[in-house]
């Protein structure tokens, strides 16, 4: 007797792939898990952006200390954030460039920081816009602002 009656490369019936049934059953188990799992991760990357902006107002700070030491005044609006990496006309104690990069960064949704100073409560201040890009706001889309100096 021929012990493989089904012959050289069929199969046999229930060895065969994964069924339709099957197939949906683990779409929509995958479904439901990044209905979960995707809205925490977006709200995760938000407040990441939140903070990175937070740490670049900080290291924007102590540049502007450190061009204050070296000068006896902050930047003013009119010379802005470029003062720190590019020395302004007339400024003979300029000790810079303050900032690592060859340019003044970004904030984390691809806008110029706003510069201003004097501030109406502190010698300057520092503005991102957030991810809304407006002024103002509340909540996950308000504009972060440095502290006060």
């Amino acid at each position: 007797m021929n012990q493989f009656p089904l012959g050289r490369g069929s199969r046999r019936r229930g060895e065969g792939g994964f069924t339709l049934v099957e197939m949906l059953v683990v779409i929509t188990i995958i479904g439901l898990i990044m209905g979960l799992v995707g809205p925490r991760v977006l709200t995760y990357l938000s407040e990441s952006k939140v903070k990175a902006a937070k740490i670049q107002i900080a290291s924007l700070s102590s540049a502007l200390d450190l061009f204050y030491l070296d000068n006896g005044r902050f930047p003013t609006s009119a010379e802005g954030l470029p003062a720190l990496v590019q020395r302004p006309a007339n400024l003979g104690a300029w000790n810079g460039p303050y900032l690592k990069a060859s340019s003044v960064p970004m904030d984390p949704w691809g806008r110029p920081f706003h510069y201003r100073s004097p501030a109406e409560h502190s010698p300057y201040e520092i503005d991102s816009y957030g991810p809304s890009g407006e002024p103002g706001g509340a909540g996950a889309v308000a504009e972060i602002k440095s502290g006060s100096q």
